[in-house]
C-alpha cells in the first residue's frame, strides 16, 4: 500500500538478536530508533507510555542496525496489525543492506515487571484484542 503523503526519507532501523548484513523481504523496519532497539531484545510485550517511553520484556542482548539504502514507497508497507495505526512498523518488499550501529543490552529500567505485563494482558482481553505475537501467529485473512 503506497502512501504518497508519508515521508519515507531519513534513517530507517532494524533491531535483531542476530548478526546480519542483509535484511530479508518481509522483515520489520522502523523510523524510530528506540523501537528498533527494544525489538533487538526479542520481547513478547512492548509498551509505549504517553511520554513515548518504550518498555518491554525482552532480555536477550541484541544488535541495532541502520538500513544502508534509501527507502521509498515501493520498498515498504505498513504492518497490518491494528496496533500499527501510527505506522511505527513497516514490512519490507525487498532485501535491504544493513549497517551495524550498536550492540544492545536490555536494562532493568527498560523492562516491564510481571505486574505490568499482567495489566497489559488484562486490558487487551477487556478490549477483545490479540497481542501482537498472537496476531502474528495467525493474522486474519
Amino acid at each position: 500500500m503506497i502512501d504518497s503523503k508519508y515521508d519515507y526519507s531519513g534513517p530507517w532501523y532494524h533491531g535483531s538478536d542476530q548478526m546480519l548484513t542483509t535484511l530479508r523481504t518481509g522483515s520489520s523496519i522502523t523510523k524510530d530508533k528506540n523501537v528498533a532497539k527494544a525489538f533487538s531484545h526479542q520481547p513478547s510485550h512492548v509498551s509505549w507510555s504517553s511520554t513515548a517511553r518504550i518498555r518491554h520484556d525482552g532480555a536477550a542482548p541484541g544488535f541495532l542496525y541502520l538500513v544502508a539504502e534509501e527507502i521509498g514507497p515501493d520498498d515498504v508497507y505498513p504492518h497490518p496489525h491494528p496496533v500499527n495505526v501510527d505506522r511505527w512498523e513497516w514490512l519490507t518488499e525487498r532485501e535491504l543492506k544493513l549497517e551495524l550501529i550498536a550492540e544492545t543490552v536490555s536494562t532493568a529500567e527498560e523492562r516491564l515487571t510481571d505486574e505490568e505485563i499482567a495489566e497489559l494482558r488484562r486490558k487487551q482481553r477487556e478490549r477483545g484484542e490479540m497481542s501482537f505475537l498472537e496476531w502474528s501467529a495467525c493474522p486474519p485473512r
